[in-house]
């Protein structure tokens, strides 16, 4: 990884953790002095989120490892783990939110100075849209899968924040306008919609972390990409087959079977594949390409059939290969 783009990442997961812990403070000063459980159930969301923004940092920091002897395709899934992290400290907060709430709903407390309540709320949505975009430029422009979670977590955040406020707002105008109307339960109820954002990010992020860990192939566009760019060296290129992508942390993984023109010399085909490397690294910049090429003999299996670029080859019955000559 190339220093500045490290410098960016830790940089911007830096200043994620500041404002978490900001923000985790003051949300719960002002929860636990006016009594409501949807401020502190936010207080809480945004400890968790502070625990996720250090995780994100130090997972950015130790998959920027160089490759070693024990791990010679690198530390990328250290992202990946920290993604799947964060997601299961979502759930457990989730929970305890929803807890908090239905106890505050059965044994309700009158709720004071709602106006603190609502400018903390404020403050927070406006802290989170700026450090959530941040983190989400940084993480498109990286590819770092743990400060999207980091950036998801951030505006999450954002969302249920104006929810408590929507909620501690509408309080406040009945005491205005209705003061005989109880409408308190408003803030559990908050509490519990603020729950169930939460579950829904996390089921989304637990999705995202684990499929790297289990080498789940690259988007259908990038593979797209990659079949079109190897489709356009025809009549060099005659086909590809066996294509496996995967992804670890920001690193893709690409290996594939090259079939090129049979009577093409060997340091012809040796630049050929030099300049696919270079083109998909241009296109995905931290990419990791292994190709095996191989003449095309017109002795095609049904393997090598699906991935030619000939549509009148492709579309022969199969041919059984030739045994090899002593």
């Amino acid at each position: 990884m190339q220093q500045s783009q490290l410098a960016r990442k830790t940089g911007v997961a830096t200043l994620s953790v500041v404002s978490n812990t900001a923000l985790t403070i003051v949300k719960l000063l002002v929860g636990l002095q006016i009594g409501a459980v949807s401020i502190i159930s936010e207080a809480l969301h945004s400890g968790v989120d502070l625990l996720a923004a250090i995780i994100a940092l130090l997972a950015v920091r130790a998959s920027a490892q160089e490759p070693d002897e024990e791990h010679p395709y690198g530390h990328g899934k250290y992202e990946n783990i920290s993604g799947a992290v964060e997601a299961l400290l979502i759930f457990a907060a989730a929970a305890w939110i929803i807890y908090e709430a239905v106890h505050k709903l059965l044994k309700p407390a009158p709720l004071e100075t709602l106006g603190w309540g609502m400018l903390v709320m404020l403050s927070s949505s406006v802290a989170n849209i700026i450090v959530s975009a941040q983190l989400f430029k940084v993480a498109r422009d990286t590819d770092s899968i743990a400060l999207e979670a980091d950036a998801w977590h951030l505006r999450t955040d954002v969302y249920t924040s104006a929810g408590v406020l929507l909620g501690l707002a509408v309080i406040w105008i009945g005491r205005m306008t209705l003061p005989a109307v109880d409408l308190q339960w408003l803030d559990p109820v908050a509490a519990i919609a603020v729950a169930l954002l939460i579950l829904k990010a996390a089921w989304e992020l637990t999705a995202k972390a684990v499929s790297g860990l289990l080498d789940t192939r690259l988007d259908p566009e990038e593979l797209d990409w990659i079949r079109h760019h190897l489709e356009s060296l025809q009549p060099r290129v005659c086909g590809v087959h066996h294509l496996r992508t995967r992804r670890s942390g920001a690193t893709r993984f690409v290996d594939l079977h090259l079939v090129v023109q049979c009577d093409m010399p060997l340091v012809e085909a040796h630049d050929l594949n030099d300049a696919i490397s270079a083109a998909i690294h241009e296109h995905f910049p931290d990419t990791r390409i292994l190709i095996h090429t191989e003449p095309c003999e017109d002795k095609c299996d049904e393997v090598c059939l699906a991935g030619c670029f000939d549509p009148h080859r492709a579309g022969r019955p199969h041919q059984r290969p030739q045994p090899l000559q002593p």
